[in-house]
């Protein structure tokens, strides 16, 4: 079933629209991610769907209940939607249970159901604190419990982890997406992170220019993308003009077989995990290595082939070459390839941010 339903929204702020006729289905109890670039009309959609910004053309629907078109506009607060935003915009004055309970009726305060969200958030017996006694992470929950606690029909959350700490961010995304399965709610991220969006979110859709220029799962949307320009806007990637024949195309990196059964000139893409490097030399595309950045868990390794083409590639563990060393390079699985055309890329999807 269907929980919010967008068809053909236009919408803007002057004589030019920001969304262009923009198609978006959320299954009940999934969560989306919007993913795009700033300008793409992430907020614009996020302040339609919530009732604060009146739409030209089109319709939003939660379930049958048809929440905006073009003679139709519900309230904001009749919409039975709620709201995290970025900074979780806590009353100062209330408790952290007076929050809570902002929206519930006297019966609903008395039922538990504050301390039952307090609890799933994980901030049991954090009832009468202030928010100023509050980190940045638990004002987070805080919001996230507030809009779950009238039991909405859609959860909007506005960038909510961005002024959070690396570490801090990667925690609360886990506890939130627990939290929102475990109470059944739909749910709508958006989001410029294209990590978060991938690693947290039942679906991804990417916007471009106030369109939609891809909808699909996560795996979908990074190992399928639709076009050049969602496939580099995702994830880091290689990528090379090449000439296609017999599901092979002809690369830097050698003959890489490639997707379809397309056959031209066109980008062959590959991604920098799928590209393996021997310390040895031993066996490969000759290369040198030009720059190792350590992250941890991974590390990604720059470098430069002989005929001058740079490479990236993400590898696991520690890495048996330094900037200088010379090593070999081969590649693993199928790339895509993008006839030249079919490559929309607009400058704001050129690279990830």
């Amino acid at each position: 079933m269907t929980a919010l339903t967008v068809e053909g929204l236009i919408a803007g702020y002057g004589p030019e629209p920001v969304l262009r006729g923009l198609d978006l289905a959320v299954p009940e109890g999934s969560l989306a991610a919007v993913l795009g670039p700033s300008g793409c009309g992430k907020t614009t959609l996020l302040r339609v769907l919530a009732g604060l910004h009146p739409l030209r053309e089109g319709r939003v629907a939660l379930g049958e209940r048809v929440l905006s078109a073009r003679n139709v506009h519900i309230a904001p607060e009749r919409r039975g939607i709620g709201l995290v935003p970025q900074e979780g915009a806590l009353f100062p004055h209330l408790s952290v249970a007076g929050n809570v309970a902002f929206g519930l009726s006297r019966a609903q305060r008395r039922d538990g159901r504050v301390d039952e969200l307090l609890d799933l958030v994980g901030l049991g017996g954090y009832g009468a604190r202030m928010p100023a006694q509050l980190s940045g992470g638990q004002q987070q929950r805080v919001a996230l419990a507030r809009a779950l606690a009238p039991r909405p029909g859609v959860v909007l959350l506005d960038e909510p982890f961005s002024s959070l700490d690396a570490g801090l961010r990667e925690e609360l995304r886990a506890d939130v997406r627990a939290a929102l399965r475990a109470t059944g709610a739909t749910a709508l991220l958006v989001t410029h992170d294209q990590e978060e969006a991938l690693g947290v979110a039942d679906l991804v859709a990417v916007l471009r220019d106030g369109t939609m220029a891809q909808l699909g799962t996560p795996q979908q949307v990074y190992l399928q993308p639709a076009d050049l320009g969602v496939a580099l806007f995702v994830g880091d990637a290689v990528v090379f003009e090449a000439r296609t024949g017999a599901g092979v195309a002809e690369t830097p990196l050698g003959q890489v077989p490639v997707e379809g059964g397309d056959t031209g000139v066109g980008t062959v893409l590959v991604r920098p995990e799928q590209v393996h490097i021997d310390a040895a030399g031993r066996a490969g595309v000759a290369a040198t290595v030009t720059d190792v950045f350590f992250h941890g868990h991974d590390a990604t390794v720059l470098l430069r082939l002989d005929d001058g083409a740079e490479v990236r590639s993400r590898v696991q563990g520690p890495l048996q070459a330094r900037p200088g060393d010379g090593v070999a390079l081969t590649v693993s699985g199928t790339a895509r390839f993008f006839p030249a055309a079919t490559q929309p890329v607009t400058s704001a999807m050129a690279s990830p941010s």
